[in-house]
């Protein structure tokens, strides 16, 4: 039994007997004041009870002293000589579930000084004649009670003895998940060097037109995501994720998700959908790095258990008094979950699949670091699924709004309608059918723009006379069912525009635009405001390639392959690159040469990062230089950044080195002379 049902037990207990004592004390015409008394006892213990101002230990004994009491007034009559051993018996049986000796031997002493008092007769009221019947039953009485005192101490005893033992089991059971937690978050910043090397290297091998080396780089890119999720694991199942808050763009966040699906094994034979809401604020602060991995534990899980059909993403926001609610949905067409399977989710390491012979991959640890991530940030996670029916996850995380103006906004002046045509039977999966419906309605009601859906050419036709509906949005299955068709429409001024797969090549002097699947709200804004030419395939990438040209940067690790990758990814931006081995090499080359950045590995030997980092920066105060130090480690927990800015770095790389995340923090660093956006410079 708990604490809570003990007590309560006993506080009934006690309220019954002293409802008894009151009505024998009536019948017994016992003194008149005790009833009062026992009533304001009883009613004392309630109050005491249910105020909840004592700690446990100070109620439960002030509970016992009140039953001390009432045996004592009960067995000092003369009428309760021989009942008294029975209700000392029944006190110490009940108040035994509280595990005090101490109790058990106060009770006893009582049954002893009470009989005392009844064989010197204090009170006087009666003689007792001391023949055979009345000396053994007094005896009777006392080894009753004495039994009675043995049994109850010794149950105490042996309670405590597994309560100790149970906890020392708890103790050691917890040592050991925190000792294998400390192993598999050692190992996973162990084992980032080698697979920053395995994907450094492999980029380097495409760059020379290696075709096996495609092979390696998503091996090694998978990898690294594993190590990533044991590391999130750990501090999820800790409850020790740190948070680390930085300005985003909507707009970068879901490009990011549609390149993290692009990386997916079998994305290829799924349809994905992207419903943007255009009314999500533009520029939102959170933690970015946990969003983009909710978004891909909850993509991958969606692609795991989908073998037909497609993927349903949507984000949009909540107003809220602090901010936004961010809401994420992801729904499959998948193979579902019954509800035990939900409930299990939150509580780690569940896999639908735990066979062998497995055909999904994954360690069985996103969902549960979705949970994790979710709560860390004052979110919530809903699951609703059916088996073979697919299933939808719903995040919802609260976010603070830098720039509220809407994400996504039509050109002023826009007037025109918008045609869509698609195939009523083209999807063997109605529900893709739905998605494709649902992410167009909104996207139109977002920008407020009329929207037809047209299941023929000749509903196209018919929708071109009646309304002013100059964009025909298509598939690459009905384009090329009628491509004569809409050659002639392109000649009267309409604007074509194609959602299809990479595997499609039109002509080169096709009067389409073609917008890469998946499809999705940006591009087809960019379509809407002109900023795509008809002919081959549209440029509709969210973000302006971003270079850095001449940028003098050190890079200092100890371990010389890290040093050959990451050369390799910053001349990729147009930096200048010069190297060092250690901490002390590093300060040297420092004193002899200029830089406008330094990237410092964290743990080496002899003279670690934040050494070497602060010896750099004293010498660069001394000289009056301006110089950014990034710490570049593989050292990824949660917090990470938060510890190195602490430390006097200016930012933070995780090895293996996601190009993402380095833009992200030149950006933020350097200064803008030093930043070329889009071929532009600043």
């Amino acid at each position: 039994m708990s604490q809570d049902r003990n007590e309560k037990f006993i506080i009934l207990l006690a309220t019954f007997s002293s409802i008894g004592l009151i009505i024998e004390n009536v019948l017994m015409h016992w003194e008149y004041w005790v009833p009062i008394v026992v009533a304001f006892g009883f009613v004392s213990l309630w109050i005491v009870h249910l105020s909840d101002k004592l700690e446990y230990n100070p109620r439960i004994i002030y509970y016992f002293f009140y039953a001390v009491l009432l045996v004592f007034y009960y067995g000092i009559h003369n009428t309760s000589l021989f009942d008294v051993a029975l209700v000392t018996a029944l006190v110490m049986i009940s108040y035994s579930i509280l595990n005090k000796v101490f109790m058990m031997r106060v009770l006893l002493a009582e049954f002893l000084v009470i009989l005392a008092f009844h064989l010197l007769n204090l009170s006087g009221d009666v003689d007792i004649t001391y023949d055979k019947l009345t000396v053994s039953r007094f005896l009777l009485h006392i080894i009753v009670v004495l039994l009675v005192y043995f049994v109850t101490t010794k149950t105490i005893s042996d309670r405590r003895d597994i309560i100790e033992e149970s906890a020392y089991k708890d103790e050691r059971i917890d040592k050991y998940d925190k000792d294998m937690e400390d192993f598999l978050s050692n190992i996973s910043h162990e084992l980032r060097t080698p697979v920053n090397v395995v994907n450094g290297m492999s980029d380097l091998l495409i760059k020379r037109s290696i075709t096996e080396a495609e092979s390696i780089k998503k091996a090694g890119i998978r990898l690294a995501y594993q190590i990533e999720d044991i590391q999130d694991y750990t501090e999820c199942k800790r409850d020790k994720v740190l948070l680390e808050e930085e300005d985003y763009m909507s707009l970068s966040l879901i490009n990011d998700v549609v390149n993290s699906y692009n990386l997916i094994d079998g994305h290829e034979k799924l349809e994905l959908v992207v419903n943007l809401d255009p009314k999500t604020p533009t520029m939102m602060k959170g933690d970015i790095r946990k969003l983009h991995k909710i978004f891909r534990h909850l993509l991958d899980n969606a692609v795991k258990f989908t073998r037909r059909g497609g993927i349903y993403v949507r984000m949009y926001s909540e107003t809220t008094d602090y901010g936004v609610n961010l809401c994420i949905e992801m729904t499959d067409t998948g193979v579902g979950m019954d509800i035990e399977s939900i409930q299990s989710i939150s509580e780690g390491m569940y896999q639908v699949n735990k066979k062998r012979n497995r055909s999904t991959g994954g360690v069985g640890l996103g969902l549960f670091i979705v949970y994790g991530f979710a709560h860390s940030m004052g979110g919530f996670v809903k699951i609703e699924s059916e088996k073979k029916r697919g299933t939808t996850i719903r995040v919802t995380i609260p976010q603070k709004v830098v720039n509220e103006e809407a994400c996504l906004k039509l050109a002023k002046g826009f007037d025109e309608a918008i045609i869509f045509h698609v195939k009523p039977n083209k999807y063997k999966v109605p529900r893709l059918r739905d998605f494709y419906r649902i992410m167009a309605s909104d996207l139109a009601t977002g920008i407020r723009v009329p929207l037809y859906s047209a299941e023929t050419v000749y509903d196209v036709e018919r929708l071109r006379d009646k309304m002013n509906a100059n964009y025909v949005f298509m598939g690459e299955d009905e384009y090329l069912e009628n491509e004569g068709y809409f050659e002639v429409l392109a000649e009267e001024g309409a604007v074509l525009v194609v959602s299809a797969g990479p595997d499609f090549k039109p002509a080169p002097d096709a009067p389409i635009i073609v917008m890469p699947k998946p499809l999705y709200a940006y591009p087809v804004l960019k379509i809407l405001n002109g900023e795509c030419k008809k002919g081959g395939v549209g440029d509709v990438s969210t973000q302006k390639k971003v270079e850095f040209n001449g940028v003098k940067a050190l890079v200092v690790d100890d371990e010389p392959m890290n040093l050959v990758v990451a050369s390799g990814i910053f001349n990729d931006y147009g930096m200048i690159i010069d190297t060092a081995g250690s901490g002390k090499e590093s300060i040297k080359k420092f004193k002899e040469n200029d830089y406008d950045v330094v990237f410092m590995d964290h743990m080496m030997p002899e003279m670690d990062g934040v050494e070497a980092m602060k010896n750099i920066k004293s010498i660069a105060g001394e000289e009056g230089k301006s110089i950014v130090v990034i710490a570049l480690t593989a050292n990824a927990v949660s917090g990470a950044r938060e510890m190195f800015i602490r430390e006097g770095f200016d930012g933070f790389v995780a090895k293996p080195i996601n190009r993402s995340d380095f833009e992200r923090v030149m950006l933020r660093e350097l200064p803008e002379y030093l930043i070329d956006r889009g071929g532009e410079k600043l």
